[in-house]
């Protein structure tokens, strides 16, 4: 049973560090977008932001475990199967996208706008000005929002476990549930309960170390 739990645990962190991974690969780059073509941004442009905003938002209204049944037919396309590890990243990647790209947009908002203006005095280009104003300004907002994503994240991967997704809630499921096993499942929950805890630490800890 040991080396079951260790497997859904290394399960459970492969699916939560890769979708974090591919979040934040493709989740920034659009929270760049939405805060550039936002009313009155850097490139002002109403109809751009209104599209991926209101996509953005449309999509985070579905609760997780029906997003994983809509992306069905992109995860086969994509992976071969609707089940299993591999199967699992895929929603959990673009949940992770999605949730990054608007807490992204919500910490580069937080920047004075006195900086912003500083650096378009100063002839700055747009470019130049998220990544030398931008993204080191927002950076302790912007860990202190993801960490709050990765949490959420190690929840929808133990949500993933109802549909036979590997990982710590596939275990609650099949031996906590089917089985009703107490004693497995107590150490699932004290270990998702260790996760998020050593998640929310270090991330409080590595925003306040930057904001120093």
């Amino acid at each position: 049973m040991v080396i079951l739990i260790l497997k859904a645990l290394l399960e459970t962190l492969l699916m939560v560090t890769t979708s974090t991974a591919i979040g934040l690969l493709l989740g920034i780059p659009l929270a760049i977008l939405l805060y550039i073509t936002r009313p009155q941004g850097l490139f002002d442009s109403p109809w751009i932001y209104r599209v991926f905003g209101s996509t953005i938002n449309a999509f985070r209204s579905i609760p997780y475990i029906i997003l994983i049944v809509l992306l069905i037919p992109i995860t086969r396309l994509l992976v071969g199967s609707s089940i299993g590890l591999m199967a699992s990243i895929i929603p959990l990647s673009f949940a992770s996208t999605l949730l990054l790209a608007r807490v992204a947009e919500e910490a580069f908002i937080t920047i004075p706008l006195e900086l912003i203006e500083t650096g378009q005095a100063f002839g700055a280009h747009i470019r130049h000005i998220i990544i030398k104003i931008v993204l080191p300004e927002s950076l302790p907002t912007l860990i202190r929002s993801a960490t709050t994503v990765i949490i959420n994240l190690i929840g929808f991967s133990a949500m993933a476990g109802a549909v036979g997704g590997g990982g710590l809630g596939d275990l609650a499921i099949r031996y906590g549930y089917q089985r009703y096993d107490l004693t497995v499942l107590a150490v699932i929950v004290i270990i998702l309960i260790v996760l998020v805890q050593g998640v929310q630490t270090y991330g409080n800890w590595w925003s306040q170390k930057l904001h120093k």
